[in-house]
């Protein structure tokens, strides 16, 4: 795990001491993400530097420097990521008569674009990664991300620059880069809270979407480009779930149970590879409880495990956690975090996620991953089994209401749902005590009443702003991969397509960016067994039923849980990972609010319509409404901006 960046100076003049400052300057803007070696490499014929943050977990010594050249000379690589299978890989090329002088992944993912080529080569990497990868013969850049996005890479333009970076942080490093805020980005950012691929916050930058690749011959550029209409798939999602459910043979039950239960283990036995000590995160949840068992059944000694706590009711899952932990056996470790610990994050956010995001889970994910940095460098994750397997409860919940009302009236929905959101969140939770978010859920179902078919709904879900145009000032909402109808695939039910558009956008562009700077932003190394690229092709090739069966998600997962784990601790209702915020704006976090949402400021400022952001606010202040997360949305932006612009 680790940062990269670099740049190509297009223009002809050019100073190989003062790129080398430059070059120097946007590495140690990340050196979080790499705190072990720092490596800068010039190319002695033009004018491109290439910079590496390295995090050394597999093969220590300087056999794993970065930047690395291929032992042909034709290629040098930046890589930021781990590959699972290279060891399989080098044992294939030893036998082809390739020899190896260290044990890293990147000399064997080198040594494999010598041999097979760049195209074969990338379709036989099964990981997580991001690298930047000169072609020295054909004067071409590539640029590649893996095929669930667990890694990020940004690329665009700094002046006349070529640039490309893990993390904002190092493009505006570079002293050719003007940061302006992308407006039509911005309303993009308010309708999902976080700026979904290939979009960037940054006029001039893009992300990389997962699963594709951009490739630039350097002896023609076109300076100051749209980089993202080059961008191409090398894995492109419809494709692969299509042919998966092409595929797909009927399967008992116990079969299943089986070979899904032999994949997950051998995806946790590769991600167990490492020469620094490793543990995992721990929830008490399906995903981490599945993915621990299954590491301590192929372990030798005490897995290291942690989690943490609230003492807030509703927010708390320590306590399963640590009954999941004994029964396994495992070396567990648990924090419980006062209101004010939490609170302590909040300033530091802006650095952690240097683009605007806004998932409040992003708090706690930052503070376990800070207290496990404190015993280990590599952490394993439950993360993808919601998105692989149907686990949120708009896949089961949704479907199953709309199959209810859908036949309704319109003006009868409409009605039904005035009605429901004529009474507090807050009320509506009292008459719940044993389920503290139940006056959230109840709106949120109450507001997708008066909706009219499934798109709209589908829409609605992914979604915090239902109309960002309105927010933002002299914005136009882009088409992004989830309303490009490019991006579908064919035969969905309403229940698929759901799940199958959290994998699209949700997941990389949410779930992994906060796992990836969170982790990253303490030098700790995350991985995700359930996010492996053959779990994705099983998965899609199995009925609706091996995911969402009695009216509960996950359905395959579980049986695999209950192997090692009695159902009794890990059969409960999803409860989620996160903080009360709205809680916090009523009370510690008022005046900071309060603050960020001036109407004098907002008007300055000149982004966003001040009006509906003050209504918003004075009505939750009044415990009118349900707005913590439309509001959080609007907050992180602001706080941002403090800090970067």
């Amino acid at each position: 795990m680790c940062g990269i960046a670099g740049f190509f100076q297009t223009k002809h003049s050019h100073d190989r001491q003062e790129m080398q400052g430059i070059g120097s300057a946007m590495a140690r803007a990340i050196s979080h993400r790499g705190p072990d070696d720092e490596g800068l490499w010039q190319d002695p014929d033009i004018p491109l530097v290439m910079l590496h943050r390295r995090l050394s977990i597999i093969d220590l010594s300087s056999e794993g420097h970065q930047p690395m050249g291929s032992a042909s000379g034709r290629y040098m690589i930046v890589y930021n990521g781990e590959i699972y299978n290279f060891q399989n890989l080098q044992r294939e090329l030893e036998e082809a008569g390739l020899s190896f002088r260290g044990r890293s992944d990147t000399e064997v993912i080198l040594a494999a674009f010598d041999h097979w080529g760049v195209n074969q080569a990338l379709q036989k990497l099964n990981g997580m990664f991001a690298f930047t990868l000169w072609d020295r013969k054909l004067h071409q850049l590539h640029f590649v991300r893996d095929r669930l996005g667990k890694k990020p890479l940004y690329v665009g333009w700094a002046g006349d620059c070529l640039v490309f970076a893990s993390e904002l942080k190092a493009v505006r490093a570079h002293p050719d880069f003007k940061p302006v805020v992308h407006r039509d980005v911005l309303s993009l950012f308010m309708r999902y809270a976080y700026v979904p691929a290939p979009f960037c916050i940054y006029e001039g930058l893009w992300q990389l979407p997962a699963g594709c690749r951009l490739t630039l011959s350097l002896d023609k550029i076109d300076r100051g480009a749209n980089l993202s209409d080059s961008f191409e798939p090398y894995w492109h999602h419809p494709r692969v779930v299509e042919e998966a459910r092409q595929k797909s043979t009927v399967k008992n039950d116990a079969e299943t149970v089986d070979e899904f239960e032999s994949l997950l283990k051998d995806c946790v036995t590769e991600r167990m590879v490492s020469d620094v000590p490793l543990g995992a995160f721990l929830s008490g949840g399906i995903d981490s409880s599945a993915v621990v068992a299954l590491m301590q059944k192929v372990s030798d000694r005490p897995v290291q495990t942690f989690s943490i706590g609230f003492h807030e009711s509703g927010f708390d899952e320590a306590g399963y956690a640590k009954k999941v932990a004994h029964h396994l056996g495992t070396d567990h470790h648990e924090l419980y975090l006062t209101p004010q610990n939490t609170l302590d994050v909040i300033p530091k956010l802006p650095d952690i996620y240097d683009e605007p995001f806004a998932d409040a889970s992003q708090i706690p994910t930052f503070m376990v991953s800070r207290f496990a940095r404190e015993h280990v460098s590599v952490a394993l994750s439950g993360d993808g089994g919601d998105e692989m397997l149907g686990g949120y409860l708009r896949h089961i919940i949704v479907p199953q209401m709309w199959k209810r009302i859908g036949w309704w009236p319109p003006f009868m929905r409409r009605a039904v749902s005035r009605s429901l959101q004529s009474v507090s969140v807050e009320r509506w939770s009292r008459l719940v005590p044993q389920q503290p978010q139940f006056g959230e859920r109840l709106y949120k179902m109450a507001e997708l009443m008066p909706l009219s078919s499934s798109e709209e709904i589908s829409a609605y879900l992914t979604g915090q702003w239902r109309e960002p145009e309105m927010i933002v000032k002299n914005a136009t909402e882009p088409l992004a991969p989830l309303t490009d109808p490019a991006w579908q695939p064919k035969g969905l039910n309403f229940a698929e397509r759901l799940i199958y558009n959290d994998t699209l956008s949700y997941l990389p562009n949410d779930i992994l960016t906060k796992v990836d700077r969170a982790t990253m932003a303490v030098s700790l190394e995350a991985r995700a067994p359930l996010l492996d690229k053959r779990i994705f092709e099983y998965v899609w090739g199995l009925d609706m039923n091996m995911k969402v069966r009695d009216g509960k998600g996950k359905w395959l997962l579980r049986q695999v849980l209950a192997r090692h784990v009695p159902e009794a601790l890990f059969e409960r209702p999803k409860q989620g990972f996160s903080v009360p915020v709205g809680e916090w704006l009523h009370g510690p976090l008022k005046n900071w609010a309060e603050d960020l949402l001036a109407e004098d400021r907002l008007k300055q400022e000149g982004y966003f319509e001040p009006a509906p952001i003050r209504q918003i606010w004075d009505e939750h202040l009044q415990g009118k409404g349900r707005h913590a997360q439309k509001l959080w949305t609007v907050l992180m932006f602001q706080s941002w901006l403090a800090r970067w612009m």
